[in-house]
């Protein structure tokens, strides 16, 4: 058998990490320094994403193995896959870190892993790299780790003393399809840890009798990812557990990844992947939640299948759904029904009301204020402006979705 390099490794390992939607591509060019140059842009495990200030950072994103004991049939890296392995040990992983970070590559580390004989044994690793980074390297950049929820909750609770975000994978919308395509997992444990990591961040910020406050706890929160298109759950089904997450698990940020078909799939899952605008509409949809005041039935109400519109974004779908609601009269509408009206932000509603103290707002104001009002002008009226008829026309739909396209048979 032919020992495998690190770059083998690392090759193998951050590719089979790319299914892990937890961290966003800034859409940079690729530039490889193999083919003469200094430097790289890119290359095996860099990603990157974003901080809550805005801030694009980059990532080593990797697995620590792609070895698995369970069987999920959505997995490339399940059991029963023919896929190639490899296995970081941990001084490996945490020579990686420094190394990248010490090249001014990373600012940061990812780390997943599938799971080895036990994951008592997993969760063991993943808390040893975390804390020979933070207390040996004295290392103080971004971790990221993904729990196992099958642990033991002492291991789960010690590896939010290390990281700054921790994420347990709920998989799937529904707990049916977790039973029926993840035997091995159990939603009841997925969301029992969810909670221990709620309740452990939530006694991080109280203070002893003493005054004295105990260790930071996963500052960055607690986020986790949902398969779109491995089951047959709606849009609405989705949005529904989403907004349970948020409510009940205080979680920063729910990942949507499309479903990929994988080779020697099973027989229950479909043979085409989603269309990639579905998730993105489930990622405009969860906007909508977070920060416009909208919940999952009425989003989801606006089609009669319980699925978002592919052609239009949700807000729109919902305005045309709800036309009794509008036109919205602007200089006297409160923040919460600004917020419904299409081509507002969060930004522009502020605008709106800081400026609606001073006068009147008008056409013009509203532009520049950043309204986008090739969206907006049907559901508003100003002082200068009515929509007259055009809010309740047949074809204002029409105005707003994209040219029809031919079919290819190919």
């Amino acid at each position: 058998m032919v020992t495998k390099t690190l770059q083998d490794k690392l090759a193998i390992l951050s590719d089979a990490a790319k299914y892990d939607a937890s961290c966003a591509s800034s859409g940079t060019t690729r530039r490889d320094s193999r083919s003469g140059g200094i430097g790289s842009a890119g290359g095996s495990g860099i990603c990157h994403a974003y901080t809550p200030d805005g801030r694009c950072i980059s990532l080593l994103k990797i697995l620590m193995t792609n070895f698995c004991i369970y069987d999920c049939a959505y997995c490339i890296n399940r059991v029963s896959s023919n896929v190639e392995r490899a296995r970081f040990s941990p001084e490996e992983v945490v020579t990686l870190t420094l190394e990248f970070y010490r090249r001014n590559m990373i600012e940061g580390l990812f780390l997943s892993s599938g799971i080895i004989r036990s994951p008592d044994q997993t969760m063991g690793d993943i808390v040893r790299i975390a804390k020979m980074l933070r207390v040996d390297h004295g290392f103080k950049g971004y971790i990221h780790l993904k729990t196992i929820p099958d642990a033991s909750p002492e291991l789960v609770a010690e590896a939010g003393l290390y990281a700054d975000r921790l994420s347990v994978n709920i998989e799937l919308p529904q707990d049916d399809s977790i039973r029926r395509l993840a035997p091995e997992k159990r939603p009841e444990t997925i969301r029992a840890t969810m909670a221990d990591l709620r309740l452990s961040r939530e006694a991080a910020k109280e203070k002893s009798f003493t005054g004295k406050r105990p260790p930071r706890f996963a500052p960055a929160g607690q986020s986790t990812q949902m398969i779109v298109g491995a089951d047959q759950a709606s849009d609405r089904d989705i949005l529904r557990t989403s907004a349970n997450l948020y409510t009940g698990y205080r979680l920063k940020r729910v990942y949507y990844s499309a479903f990929s078909p994988i080779p020697d799939a099973s027989k229950v899952l479909p043979l085409i992947k989603p269309p990639l605008m579905r998730e993105h509409r489930l990622y405009q949809a969860d906007w909508l939640m977070r920060f416009y005041g909208f919940d999952a039935e009425e989003i989801g109400a606006a089609h009669p299948s319980g699925n978002l519109d592919l052609a239009i974004d949700p807000k729109l779908a919902w305005a045309l759904a709800n036309r009794a609601h509008f036109p919205v009269n602007v200089t006297r509408a409160p923040r919460e029904m600004l917020l419904r009206v299409p081509g507002f932000g969060t930004k522009t509603v502020q605008r709106i009301l800081a400026a609606r103290r001073n006068g009147a707002v008008r056409y013009g104001d509203l532009l520049r204020m950043g309204a986008i009002m090739s969206k907006a002008r049907p559901f508003v009226t100003l002082p200068d402006w009515h929509p007259g008829a055009l809010t309740d026309s047949d074809g204002l739909r029409a105005r707003f979705a994209p040219a029809p396209e031919q079919l290819s048979l190919f």
